[in-house]
């Protein structure tokens, strides 16, 4: 396909993202290298029927508002966000962020002030960038904060509904003490900073990088969940954490649980 800025032909541009609509029946797809974001509508199979997007190049993974109307992606190398309107089948915005923005689904949160935002961290520096989400704002689809964590090599923030806690992990930074460790904010007091939690130490593990990444919730959203990545022949673990306390709770590990 041809990119969307310089209109050269690349030969093999990937997916980078595949999500259903919950608008229409058909799949959000992310073209990385072209830039384009195509909406492939299923209602008839026989006869698949396309929308193609153009964004901005490098397209990768991203997540929905908290109204699941809006799907936010990042096209990273291109330091942008794209907001597609998946009910009305369009751009909605593109919106810069710096540094290789890297959401993985991005967390969404009510801000103290702004209201509903959308997060992502960034993999070239410490910026959590924040992006007002409501369309009825004069300031939606802007970034409204930039909140400074650990440092770069983010990968994944989250935070659940139930929570009043979002989770910025590092795993890629080169200082040890910030990709084996996690920084957690107070959504209602974010000018306070962050709090450093030692996960890789909590797991007790031998010789490894020890990497902490990707924080999920369980179902009830009272717990947290990491894993530490370590070689597939060193040992690795799963570290659950109380939301309320951000204290640790139980260390799981043993020789089949490698890099999980």
């Amino acid at each position: 396909g041809m990119t969307v800025d310089t209109q050269e032909y690349h030969p093999e541009p990937r997916v980078a993202a595949i999500v259903a609509s919950h608008e229409h029946p058909e799949f959000i797809v992310n073209i990385k290298e072209t830039g384009k974001i195509l909406l492939v509508n299923y209602e008839d199979v026989d006869n698949l029927s396309v929308t193609t997007i153009p964004a901005a190049r490098f397209l990768h993974d991203g997540g929905w508002d908290s109204t699941h109307r809006y799907f936010l992606t990042a096209a990273n190398k291109s330091n942008k966000i794209a907001v597609v309107d998946s009910k009305d089948r369009e751009l909605e915005a593109l919106i810069d962020a710096k540094e290789i923005p890297h959401p993985g689904r991005g967390a969404n949160f009510k801000h103290p002030k702004y209201g509903p935002v959308w997060a992502t961290s960034a993999l070239g520096n410490e910026d959590i960038t924040l992006i007002a989400t409501d369309p009825k704002k004069d300031h939606a689809w802007t970034v409204v904060e930039v909140l400074k964590g650990q440092g770069g090599g983010s990968l994944f923030v989250k935070t659940h509904p139930k929570s009043g806690n979002l989770w910025v992990d590092s795993p890629l930074n080169p200082d040890t003490k910030i990709s084996q460790s996690v920084a957690v904010f107070d959504i209602k007091n974010l000018d306070k900073g962050f709090e450093v939690l030692p996960i890789a130490e909590w797991a007790d593990l031998g010789e490894g990088p020890k990497r902490v990444v990707q924080p999920e919730y369980n179902k009830a959203g009272d717990e947290v969940w990491f894993s530490v990545w370590s070689g597939k022949e060193q040992e690795s673990a799963l570290v659950v954490v109380d939301d309320k306390t951000r204290r640790l709770k139980k260390v799981i590990k043993g020789d089949k649980l490698i890099t999980p």
